[in-house]
């Protein structure tokens, strides 16, 4: 068995822009899709954003495996673990069906109860629950894109990447243009499902040409325990992290529509623009994961930790001009979705909130990437999880309902919450708590490297002796 060398990761800048400009089109088509349904109505645009929370919120169940597969992937490539690397990748494949079919069945079936836990105000169920349920495919479709992304941005093929998730968002818009218009939300769901299928085609061509990985039959549903331990090692307190994220999240929803369709709608077209405000960041913390998973493999240390120092000023500095360009603008860009000039109005008070919310969430972003791909994945949950828990979600309770500061009191609570959750990780950062853990991963890959030397030297010796 051959020892292949580890990949020597490019600078994080030609990572980073290539996941930029995918997560401009993947957020592109959320507020696109968010301004088709405003045509509609601003009933149609909260039943749109009440669906698309409830599919954000159970597609978290995919971050028990997604969240692991990079940076296992990347990891096992920076220690020189090829066929590592391609048993990983196999395996997340059929652990995708698996977590992204039981999420398409409670999406389906579970539609009314999930609404429900949302406080959906009653005139927006006959529109809301079923584009819910048209949804539910697209979990599945989804988690299986996913993954096949993440093994493609391990091995570095970033652009080839970005060429699949152009290709597929252009077609949802393109379907989604056509069919809104006839079948309203139904469209955008049906022109979902139809660009994620495409997708899957797409990438499994580049599996084939880029990575000569070539799917069989039994790796769509088999669930291989030896290679998905390390994923899992990774991926729980990491799924467990974003669960608990976003069920508080979900209350602060829940907040919102106890205030009535225009708060949802409010709520909708604000975050909108957060999501655009982001992007830096979250493009930054994603390329920072991978070439940290590369550096861990490979044993360069010191490397790991000027990056993520140098990476964070990069995407603070961003988080701020952006946010700050954003709120400028509020009242045009909110104007892009409503008329409505009392929505207007708070929504331009929301963004300016966004200036505070923003750098806060580029800790995160970018720190708990960068911890996750050392393998310090605990960390992030058991400092985080209170935050998650008593400022976000009782804050936007006690704030947004019990003081009646309505939306601002929900955005206060979501600043606070970034805030404190980001200088924890980076607290943690900079006291090196993370490189028992970052040595313990390269340990292992070392291991594992030695284990398959000798059995293949032994292998060797067989063959020798029989020749003889």
């Amino acid at each position: 068995m051959s020892v292949h060398r580890s990949i020597k990761p490019p600078p994080l800048l030609s990572i980073a822009g290539p996941l930029f400009l995918e997560l401009c089109l993947g957020i592109s088509v959320g507020v696109i899709g968010t301004a088709l349904a405003a045509k509609l109505s601003d009933q149609a645009a909260a039943s749109f954003a009440l669906g698309n929370h409830v599919l954000a919120m159970l597609f978290i169940l995919f971050r028990i495996v997604g969240a692991g597969v990079s940076v296992v992937v990347s990891q096992c490539l920076g220690g020189g673990r090829r066929e590592a690397a391609d048993a990983v990748a196999r395996a997340t494949l059929g652990a995708s069906t698996w977590v992204g079919g039981f999420a398409a069945l409670c999406a389906l079936s579970g539609a009314g109860a999930l609404l429900h836990l949302l406080n959906a105000p009653t005139d927006l169920l006959p529109l809301a629950l079923p584009y819910l349920q048209m949804l539910a495919p697209a979990l599945l479709l989804d988690a299986w894109n996913a993954t096949m992304a993440s093994v493609m941005r391990a091995h570095l093929r970033v652009r080839d990447t970005l060429a699949v998730i152009l290709t597929m968002h252009a077609t949802h818009l393109l379907l989604a243009l056509l069919l809104m218009p006839r079948l309203g939300l139904t469209g955008f769901a049906v022109a979902l499902a139809a660009s994620r299928v495409l997708g899957i085609a797409l990438h499994l061509v580049l599996w084939h040409a880029r990575l000569n990985l070539r799917p069989r039959a039994i790796d769509w549903w088999r669930l291989n325990r030896p290679a998905l331990a390390s994923v899992l090692r990774i991926g729980l307190p990491g799924a467990a992290e974003n669960i608990a994220w976003r069920l508080s999240f979900m209350v602060s929803v829940a907040v919102a529509g106890q205030l009535g369709a225009k708060a949802l709608a409010t709520q909708a077209y604000a975050l909108q623009v957060t999501h655009v405000a982001l992007l830096s960041a979250l493009a930054t913390g994603l390329a920072v994961e991978i070439v940290v998973g590369h550096l861990v493999g490979a044993g360069n240390l010191h490397a790991a930790n000027r990056l993520v120092r140098r990476a964070l000023g990069w995407g603070l500095g961003l988080a701020v001009t952006v946010a700050c360009g954003a709120a400028l603008m509020g009242p045009w860009l909110l104007g892009q979705f409503t008329h409505d000039a009392g929505i207007i109005a708070t929504g331009a008070v929301l963004l300016w909130w966004m200036v505070l919310l923003e750098p806060g969430r580029c800790f995160n972003l970018v720190v708990i990437n960068a911890l996750r791909a050392a393998g310090d994945a605990r960390y992030p949950l058991y400092a985080g999880v209170v935050s998650m828990v008593v400022v976000l979600a009782g804050g936007s309770w006690l704030l947004g309902q019990y003081f009646g500061l309505g939306l601002a009191g929900i955005w206060i609570a979501y600043a606070t919450d970034e805030w404190l959750r980001g200088l924890l990780m980076w607290r943690r950062w900079v006291t090196l708590g993370w490189v028992p853990h970052a040595r313990a991963a390269h340990r292992r890959l070392r291991l594992q490297q030695a284990d398959s030397t000798a059995e293949a030297e032994a292998a060797l010796e067989d063959v020798e002796a029989a020749a003889t």
